[in-house]
């Protein structure tokens, strides 16, 4: 790996981390660089997101994510190209929602029509959609039953014009935490967000 203190970033890997600074995210998401994976690729850079509650009343934790931008110039046989994007994206839901057999399928739909609405060009996307459900217990008993929907996932950004690939990915964290998509056409699993009972 190269020292990325001193080393000059590779030109492509500097345009891409170029487009993403100059992405335009919804007005609802909080964003910010963060530390990005070191080992991963020769170069990396990562944005961690937080769906803003303060548009939302008392509403908080209504949904979090990261996007990592990967790049090795040997383009490695299973990315298909010299970039990859993983991304994270995690919201809470009512609990009826978290028991819908269908929860995950559309999860992964959404993130799919994010990028087509946005035009991110990519290949070979691949990742899991987790329906998570739990109960607290002893100390954590009062928060109740809780349901939450996880979202990992990867893919081939074709060029680095990666700006409406990370402002897909803050797309698709709205859409989790219930807020009216981007597109028109794209209908929401709930718009009302709730906490544990």
């Amino acid at each position: 790996m190269p020292d990325t203190q001193t080393a000059q970033p590779p030109a492509p890997f500097a345009a891409a981390v170029d487009s993403i600074k100059r992405a335009a995210m919804r007005p609802e998401l909080v964003v910010s660089e963060i530390p990005a994976p070191g080992t991963l690729a020769p170069w990396s850079f990562a944005l961690a997101a937080d769906v803003s509650p303060a548009r939302h009343g008392a509403d908080s934790d209504l949904g979090t994510g990261r996007f990592v931008l990967l790049y090795d110039a040997s383009a490695p046989e299973a990315w298909d190209g010299v970039f990859r994007v993983i991304c994270y994206a995690q919201a809470p839901l009512e609990n009826e929602m978290g028991v819908d057999p269908f929860l995950a399928d559309v999860t992964w739909s959404w993130l799919l029509d994010a990028l087509r609405n946005r035009g991110a060009q990519h290949l070979a996307a691949s990742g899991t959609a987790t329906r998570i459900l739990s109960t607290g217990f002893g100390e954590l008993e009062s928060q109740g039953d809780g349901a939450q929907i996880e979202l990992r996932a990867s893919w081939t950004p074709t060029d680095e014009h990666l700006g409406s690939h990370v402002e897909s990915w803050g797309d698709l964290l709205c859409m989790l935490a219930g807020l009216p998509p981007a597109a028109e056409g794209v209908s929401l699993l709930s718009a009302r967000r709730v906490g544990r009972e």
